[in-house]
Order: C-alpha cells, then structure tokens, then sequence
C-alpha cells in the first residue's frame, strides 16, 4: 500500500495522509504542470475553436450554509493546513505517474468520504491557473451540493445517461472549480455505473473540459459495489478511514477488492486525534 500522508488532528473533524515513503518529508508546493495558454480547446464542427469550460454557469455558495464545514471558511483551521499538505503530495504523486482521476471513498459510511472528497477539490481549486472537477457520484446519499451550500435540483442519472450535455448539468464554484452535483437518490447506481454508456459520458467531459484533477467522491466499498463496478474508470483510489471506528480488518478488506484492479493511492485518517 502506497500511503501518501499522515495527520491527525485533535477536538475537530480533519484529514490527512501518510507521507509516501518515496517522497521528501516536507515536498515543494507544486501546481499542474499543463501550461494552459499554450492548451488549445475542443474543435467545433465548423472549424472554430471553442473552451467549454468557460460555458458553464457560475453558481455561488449558500453564506448562511451551515450543512458541514470546509477549509476555506477558516484557512488557520488545523484540518485545513492538512488538506493543503494532502493536495501538495497528491499533485506531485499525480504528476510524476501521469494520472488524474481519483476517487475518493470509505469502508463504511459517515467516515467522511464526502467531507474529505469537497475540502480537498476546495484546496486544489486554489492553485493558480488550474482545473478541478468534482463529481458527486455517492448517488447512494448525495452530500456535495448540500455541503457547499449549493441550491437547485440536480439529476446526475440524467447526466450520465446523456440526456443532458455537460454545460447544462455542470456549474462552477470559482474559475478553477466545475461540479457535477447530484440531488436525486438513485438506487440502481451501480447498475448504472457497469453501464459502458456511463464511462463515455464522463470521458467526453473529460475531453472537453480538460482537467488537471477529477475527483468522484463514492459510496462506502464495504457496504456497495458501486467503486467496484467504477474502477476501470479511474487511476486511484483514496480511502478515509474513522479514526473512531474504522477497523484494520475493514482497510485490509477495502485493499484486498483493490488490489489488481486499481491503486490505493493513500489512506485518509479522518476524526484522529495526536
């Protein structure tokens, strides 16, 4: 198991990983290496050349939102200077391999996938001249849009079946941050996500928006096979275990359905204490 990161933090939910045995012990912050000034967008039918991530809308966040707290509403917060540690270590990680799809998830529920999932899309957003897209795929119980504090009604079924293009579905946070947000419980999900029409649909938004980072946030391994039936589609995996109750057994458990399949990139300890 490759770990990229530890850190605890006390009295406060917070997250962090164990330092990668191959890697320094304090890396350099390191943004996307892609220079986009010189990244030219998807071509049009017609010849013209055109960026669809500048066409999808701009979405602000709840300020009276009080569904979970994220970094950026207290950037001395503890937990916060972790997720700044785990983005660093995960870009550098990512750069040297080549990958850029990661998805986040858990033993079980209520270890924090969602939480650890929207905090660290909320700090690499802050990487200058980069691009990170989020997407709510724990259709199981839908959490990012509430945890942002963003409203409206948001089909991701719809989305993933093709019936609505990425423009109309996507919004974005910031200039560096697009969501692909979820109200809708679906409980055929996995089913959903053997389906190859699926892994197209999320390809050609890759495509067309050309992300440094996608980062899926998914159900819990050891209660769905939701990642299961979504492996192919990703380069990694980031486990959040519950410093309170996430079990040895259930991490080795969760390695074990991973192994030949993807990478466990690292695991997350979410609710430790020193």
């Amino acid at each position: 198991m490759n770990m990229l990161a530890t850190t605890t933090a006390a009295a406060a939910p917070a997250s962090g990983l164990a330092p990668d045995r191959h890697q320094p012990e304090h890396p350099t912050v390191s943004a996307p290496s892609a220079d986009r000034t010189h990244r030219a967008p998807p071509a049009l039918a017609d010849g013209m050349w055109q960026d669809e991530w500048d066409h999808i809308r701009m979405v602000r966040q709840n300020a009276t939102n009080e569904a979970g707290f994220t970094v950026d509403r207290d950037r001395d917060h503890p937990a916060s200077r972790a997720f700044d540690v785990l983005r660093t270590r995960l870009v550098r990680t990512l750069e040297l391999k080549g990958w850029n799809r990661i998805a986040v998830s858990a033993p079980t529920s209520g270890c924090g996938s969602t939480f650890t999932a929207v905090n660290l899309a909320l700090s690499l957003s802050r990487v200058p001249d980069s691009r990170t897209v989020l997407v709510d795929l724990d259709q199981r119980a839908p959490g990012v849009a509430q945890m942002l504090g963003v409203g409206g009604t948001h089909v991701l079924g719809d989305y993933l079946h093709g019936r609505t293009e990425t423009r109309d579905h996507m919004v974005r946070l910031s200039e560096t941050l697009a969501l692909a947000l979820n109200s809708e419980v679906n409980i055929n999900a996995a089913e959903q996500l053997h389906d190859s029409g699926t892994g197209q649909v999320l390809e050609t938004m890759q495509d067309a928006l050309d992300p440094d980072i996608v980062l899926y946030d998914m159900p819990a391994m050891l209660e769905h096979d939701d990642l299961a039936a979504f492996l192919p589609n990703v380069d990694g995996v980031l486990l959040v275990s519950d410093g309170t109750r996430s079990t040895k057994k259930q991490i080795e458990e969760c390695e074990r359905i991973l192994d030949g399949q993807t990478r466990l990139l690292g695991v997350v300890l979410n609710k430790g204490r020193i």
